[in-house]
């Protein structure tokens, strides 16, 4: 059983665990697909679900296994419209996602029988300085005008008063309960199991190329074999640069490493979500506090360290120093896929007509993760979709 699912305590499909590697493999080069989907994450597997949902079958082929790298291990967090690109082009795929995992918290547990755990939570971004006040509010201001966001600006006393833990140096915050939060990997592991109901099939293996068959279709190298088939999405996260050799089209896409920590605290939960310079706090449903993250340039490098550790504890003291007795009870790492110019990398692939690539979202990948796989659906079955892409052109970093 993959560590996710014997941390959640969830079995996963035989047919995609690690065990059927050998069977699985000889049989994605022997059958070929209508679609294959390199990757088992969210953006990936939230394809697979949209096109099984328009009577499309795919073949999602994964080298680990299903959501075991950032989509597995994320914090889950829904919340306000916000993120690279919000205000701006991003907007209308987070408005999507938000609107999409409302519709998914409603239809997996019925289809599937697994709780996602999809709550709505309100949550507080804190200012500690005048300037951080002007800041804070100003931008709330544009996002007001620009977005139509309700979130609002509470002083120190009565961010205190909505969430006890607040430091009471902080001089307030910008507070929305418009907030939502998911447990990743449960909602990786449900739309999984809805997408193979829906006829699509999750196999073992390595991709290691991409090629043309001279006859209008495609052929997906893996290290056992070829697969046919007709078209190809590349949802390969982080690792998605290394298709610019496959496809001598530059994709810049790298990892930005993540860290989070789970600690049993003493005192009553943290209801809202607290948030300060990128880092935030909250207690989730398994009664641990979440904190988090980092952003850190150190290549595919997973391992937890003491300086991430170290980092997160630092930003939930000045949040929450009430928190300063709390227990580290888990520490985990994780690589998300961030491009060179931190938007999305969305569409299809430019002189390769039926490559499309979903990846980039960094640290919005759970929030944004179904409308890019809805998206990716919509043009391969009705080659259009009703978000503009244009600013996610995969072929922009072409020079």
């Amino acid at each position: 059983m993959c560590l996710p699912c014997r941390q959640l305590g969830v079995a996963p499909s035989k047919r995609y665990g690690l065990g059927q590697q050998a069977v699985a493999e000889t049989r994605v080069t022997q059958t070929g697909a209508d679609v294959v989907i390199v990757g088992a994450g969210i953006a990936g597997i939230s394809t697979a679900y949209y096109l099984g949902m328009a009577g499309i079958r795919s073949v999602v082929i994964e080298k680990d296994a299903v959501g075991s790298h950032a989509s597995g291990f994320a914090f889950g967090g829904l919340g306000a419209l916000s993120g690279s690109g919000v205000p701006g082009p991003t907007f209308p795929v987070a408005a999507k996602g938000a609107r999409l995992h409302r519709e998914l918290s409603e239809a997996l547990p019925d289809q599937i029988g697994i709780d996602t755990e999809f709550r709505r939570r309100p949550a507080m971004a804190l200012a500690f300085t005048e300037e951080e006040v002007r800041t804070a509010r100003a931008d709330q201001g544009t996002r007001r005008a620009e977005i139509g966001n309700t979130a609002q600006w509470v002083d120190g006393d009565e961010a205190r008063s909505i969430e006890p833990s607040i430091s009471p140096e902080a001089l307030g915050g910008i507070y929305t309960e418009d907030g939502a939060e998911v447990e990743p990997y449960k909602l990786v592991l449900a739309m999984t199991q809805a997408a193979e109901g829906l006829g699509a099939t999750v196999r073992h293996g390595r991709v290691t190329g991409l090629r043309r068959d001279g006859k209008g279709g495609l052929r997906v190298e893996l290290d056992t074999g070829l697969v046919p088939c007709g078209r190809v999405v590349l949802a390969m996260g982080p690792w998605g640069g290394g298709a610019s050799d496959w496809l001598d089209v530059p994709i810049q896409v790298r990892p930005l490493k993540g860290q989070i920590l789970r600690l049993s605290a003493p005192g009553p939960p943290i209801r809202c979500s607290v948030g300060y310079a990128g880092n935030y706090a909250i207690t989730k449903s398994d009664g641990l506090v979440w904190a988090g993250t980092t952003e850190e340039e150190a290549g595919f490098d997973e391992a937890p360290t003491s300086q991430g550790r170290d980092h997160i504890m630092g930003a939930l003291l000045k949040m929450a120093p009430s928190l300063s007795d709390s227990r580290l009870v888990r520490q985990t790492a994780c690589l998300r896929p961030l491009s060179s110019d931190r938007l999305l990398v969305l569409g299809e692939v430019p002189g390769w007509d039926g490559v499309y690539i979903a990846t980039g979202a960094g640290r919005s990948g759970i929030a944004l993760g179904p409308a890019m796989g809805k998206i990716v659906a919509d043009l391969i079955t009705n080659g259009s979709t009703d978000i503009p892409l244009d600013a996610f052109a995969p072929g922009r970093f072409a020079p």
